[in-house]
């Protein structure tokens, strides 16, 4: 379909979820990174060795991998061995960021044209969303029983993703705007 230059064409839903898990991807990918940065102050680790090796067994792995952990064990019904935790750990957080931008890209697409000023709001929303979910299944505490450094380390983990996300999103939105419609 040919649209002429005053016509403005909407992306079709599974181009915005594409777009929103690159985004969600390159957020996550930052989020990483700032949590290394952060992490490398006490130690020398690579980022490689620290990404891909950080979780030895089922008792020190965090809530992606126990997520990770209850989903493929109440759905294959066998019990994983601790050698698995540190890839459903990062398998898990992976998912859940991509699956988060697709989420953003869709409510931010249908609003209007994507702004990355939204990503502080958004990684705030993921954030809170954690907070509210996680302690229903007992792997986080309730808010209120975490100090506030704990928070703030996590909330500005969450600005970084959410920022990042947004503005990748918009970043890509307005490129594959430019690119002719045919």
């Amino acid at each position: 379909m040919l649209c002429s230059p005053n016509q403005s064409r909407r992306p079709a839903a599974l181009t915005v979820l594409l777009r929103g898990a690159v985004a969600g991807a390159i957020g996550t990918a930052a989020m990483d990174l700032a949590q290394y940065i952060r992490y490398r102050r006490n130690g020398s680790e690579s980022l490689l060795a620290w990404e891909f090796a950080g979780v030895k067994n089922w008792d020190g792995a965090p809530a992606p991998a126990q997520v990770g952990k209850r989903l493929i064990e109440g759905l294959f019904q066998s019990e994983l061995p601790d050698r698995a935790a540190n890839t459903v750990s990062n398998v898990m957080h992976w998912a859940y960021g991509i699956g988060w931008g697709a989420g953003f890209a869709l409510l931010a697409d249908s609003v209007g044209a994507p702004q990355a000023r939204w990503g502080a709001l958004f990684g705030t929303m993921v954030w809170l969303t954690d907070y509210a979910v996680l302690p229903a299944t007992g792997l986080y505490e309730p808010i209120w029983k975490y100090d506030a450094k704990t928070l703030g380390k996590d909330w500005t983990d969450h600005l970084v993703y959410g920022t990042i996300t947004a503005a990748a999103f918009a970043a890509l939105s307005t490129a594959q705007a430019r690119v002719p419609q045919i």
